[in-house]
C-alpha cells in the first residue's frame, strides 16, 4: 500500500471515529447531562489520539516490501495505540474522578473504537 493510500485510509478512518465520538457525545449529553457529555469525549478522543499515535508509528517504514517487517511494524503501533489508550484513561480517571460519568465514558470509547473498524472494512483501497 501506499503512502498516499495509507494517509487517505487513516484520515477517513479518524473522520468516522470523530463522528462517533462526537454522536455519542451529544446523546450522552441530552440523557445525563454536561458530565456525561464530557465523559463520552474523553473516552473517544483517548481511542482517537490512540489512533493518530498508531498512524506515525506505522507510517515510520511504509516504504519497507519484507512482510515480516511490515507485520512487526503494525504490531507495534497496536501497541502503541493500547498503550496510549491507557495512559489517557489512567490520567482521566485521576483528574476528572469527581464528575466522571463511567458508562459515558465506555460508550464514547466502544464507539470511537468499533466505528474504526467499521470504517476500515467499508474502505475501497
Amino acid at each position: 500500500m501506499s503512502a498516499s493510500i495509507t494517509s487517505d485510509v487513516f484520515s477517513k478512518m479518524l473522520k468516522v471515529q470523530l463522528v462517533a465520538t462526537l454522536a455519542v457525545a451529544v446523546l450522552a449529553l441530552l440523557l445525563s447531562g454536561l458530565n456525561a457529555g464530557i465523559s463520552a469525549v474523553f473516552g473517544g478522543m483517548s481511542v482517537l489520539l490512540g489512533t493518530v499515535a498508531a498512524t506515525i508509528i506505522a507510517k515510520r517504514n511504509s516504504s519497507q516490501q519484507d512482510p515480516t517487517a511490515i507485520l512487526v511494524n503494525l504490531l507495534k503501533a497496536e501497541a502503541v495505540k493500547i498503550l496510549v489508550i491507557i495512559i489517557l484513561l489512567a490520567i482521566i480517571f485521576n483528574v476528572y474522578k469527581q464528575q466522571l460519568v463511567p458508562f459515558a465514558l465506555i460508550a464514547g470509547l466502544a464507539a470511537a473504537a468499533l466505528f474504526s473498524g467499521a470504517a476500515l472494512s467499508r474502505l475501497k483501497v
